[in-house]
């Protein structure tokens, strides 16, 4: 892979990939960071796909803007958890909970993001304790410990030794994906790998997980996207 900069206000800053695959030129613009990439064929001349960048600048600048901006929460904002758009909003309450189309905040909080986050974590590890021991029972497994991190490029990991990990913002996808991510992990408690044998378990917990897993590709990413301040 190469680096490449396309002149304008701010320049572009482009990864070009060569791919023994690609039949034509691509372009993709992450939505967590903006970071632009140019799929070219293993053949094509690299002065062929800036050409091609040059033709679909005004596109790739649109989507560069878009991508990669982030939601802090705060009142009056809306969160996603457990698939619905809620909104969070000060109440004379003294510990944040679901209250109908709202997340409910104790008034008065200079900053309630921290008390919102820890909310989302019980409730993540509550709904993933109960979905991972459901599945691996389903199977005549056991796994031997769950944690909980906030991670980019998975939503979940299993290991040798049986130790379950996910991301904690899977609470915030509709309930059903975060059963399939559990039922996708804990699957690997008998096969560690994604072998048509794998895929062959999960789908005998979760027979239409594909729907799930596209859910993921297209929405995974927007749920990075809301900021808790660190």
């Amino acid at each position: 892979m190469t680096q490449h900069s396309l002149p304008g206000d701010p320049p572009l800053e482009i990864t070009l990939r060569r791919s023994a695959r690609a039949r034509r030129f691509s372009l993709r613009v992450s939505r967590l960071d903006g970071r632009v990439t140019l799929s070219m064929p293993a053949r094509a001349r690299e002065a062929e796909a800036l050409a091609f960048a040059r033709e679909k600048e005004g596109w790739l600048r649109q989507a560069v803007r878009g991508a990669g901006e982030t939601l802090r929460v705060a009142p009056g904002m809306l969160l996603p958890f457990e698939g619905r758009q809620l909104t969070v909003a000060g109440a004379p309450v003294r510990a944040v909970r679901v209250d109908g189309d709202a997340i409910l905040v104790p008034e008065g909080l200079s900053n309630v993001a921290p008390r919102v986050l820890a909310f989302l974590k019980l409730a993540a590890r509550q709904r993933l304790q109960a979905a991972s021991e459901a599945h691996a029972a389903a199977i005549g497994r056991r796994f031997t410990r769950l944690t909980l991190r906030d991670t980019r490029s998975r939503w979940g990991s299993c290991t040798v030794d049986g130790r379950l990990m996910y991301s904690w913002r899977l609470i915030m996808a509709p309930p059903e994906v975060l059963d399939y991510v559990a039922a996708h992990e804990v699957a690997h408690l008998v096969e560690m790998n994604h072998s048509p044998d794998f895929w062959a378990v999960v789908a005998g917990l979760i027979p239409d997980y594909a729907r799930h897993r596209r859910w993921l590709r297209t929405h995974g990413p927007a749920l990075h996207r809301v900021d808790f301040g660190g």
